[in-house]
């Protein structure tokens, strides 16, 4: 199988649903917080639309991270610029490989913690959702530094479908 040289319409629209659903996640996470706390107290959460907005939010992360996923193992994705170093294209894969992991482990555990009163879950979710922050914060500035440093087009793919 070829390597494709850019991204479909599809996957760019996965890549930025799925980018705009998890900052929803993180302005929705003290509603749920709070919910949560009356839980680990035996107390019964009022289910409000914050609330709903978390978890439905999550299955939407999860649902578009499995489609993205099926879609790459198809397709396959485009290759690295080639001056980049060994080491910088070790680091795109384990960056993205991470990524996809998280975004099946935060909302299996969330939903875990949330549907199965699961507290080792409640306590996976909140670790594995800060170790996502980062993530996604590395992923911004690395694209944000081929953009404007290395200026390797790289950021315009996930802007521009392949034609």
């Amino acid at each position: 199988m070829s390597k494709p040289l850019g991204y479909t319409r599809t996957q760019i629209g996965l890549h930025w649903a799925i980018a705009l659903v998890i900052a929803e996640q993180f302005l929705l996470n003290e509603p749920m917080s709070e919910a949560w706390d009356l839980v680990e107290k035996g107390q019964v959460p009022s289910f409000t639309l914050m609330v709903f907005g978390h978890v439905a939010g999550g299955v939407l992360v999860l649902l578009l991270a499995i489609w993205r996923i099926s879609i790459k193992v198809k397709r396959g994705s485009p290759d690295l610029p080639e001056n980049e170093s060994k080491l910088q294209k070790i680091l795109a894969h384990a960056t993205h490989g991470f990524l996809y992991l998280l975004m099946i482990l935060v909302p299996v555990s969330g939903l875990s913690a949330w549907f199965g009163g699961i507290e080792a879950a409640a306590d996976g979710h909140e670790v594995l959702t800060t170790v996502l922050l980062i993530l996604i914060a590395l992923h911004f500035a690395a694209a944000l530094y081929h953009r404007f440093v290395l200026k390797s087009g790289v950021m315009e793919r996930m802007l521009k479908p392949e034609s």
